[in-house]
């Protein structure tokens, strides 16, 4: 949770830290070729940087990359071959906003049963912290026991006589605001 303090000078430098903390450090051949377009054309390298969320040093090394070999491809490395591709990874993070609730799990076999190749759990949680959604314990509520329940109707039938005066001295603390007219 981020705190504000009161000036609003240091509420926008936290958000300028978070937006560049989650900058990329590396895109996808399309979005590659729109960045050496876009330095072709004459952007310079902290605007493409800026446009496209990734890192100055990142662009730097395209462009120095591009000028050398007139291309822009992403070397192979040694790791995995990547399994999803852009549009997979735009559908991946418009399924998990649309539904909030959906595990990775369901996710991944969503993804699975659109694209027609197997992508794992692993796979779905990696794309999605690089869209910038983390997963939440979603709590339905909070479970009571039985020693709960007996307490409450023990309470209850203790305070079933009391008069509206008598209820007007209490402050309830754990109560939730429920929004019944659209303007309240």
């Amino acid at each position: 949770m981020l705190q504000f303090a009161s000036s609003d000078s240091s509420a926008e430098s936290e958000i300028a830290k978070a937006k560049r903390m989650s900058r990329r450090n590396h895109l996808h051949d399309e979005m590659r070729w729109r960045a050496v377009g876009m330095l072709q054309a004459g952007a310079r390298q902290s605007a493409v940087a800026r446009e496209l969320n990734a890192h100055r040093s990142f662009i730097r090394r395209l462009w120095n990359h591009y000028q050398r070999d007139q291309n822009a491809r992403r070397r192979h490395g040694s790791g995995r071959q990547i399994i999803t591709t852009m549009a997979d990874d735009c559908y991946l993070l418009q399924c998990a906003r649309r539904r909030r609730t959906l595990t990775a799990r369901h996710l991944a076999s969503k993804l699975s049963a659109a694209a027609g190749r197997p992508i794992s759990r692993q796979i779905v949680s990696h794309r999605l912290h690089e869209g910038g959604l983390f997963a939440r314990r979603p709590v339905v509520c909070v479970p009571l026991y039985s020693a709960h329940v007996r307490a409450r109707l023990q309470w209850d039938r203790e305070h079933r006589s009391w008069t509206p005066q008598q209820w007007g001295h209490v402050l309830f603390t754990d109560e939730s605001r429920f929004n019944i007219q659209n303007d309240s």
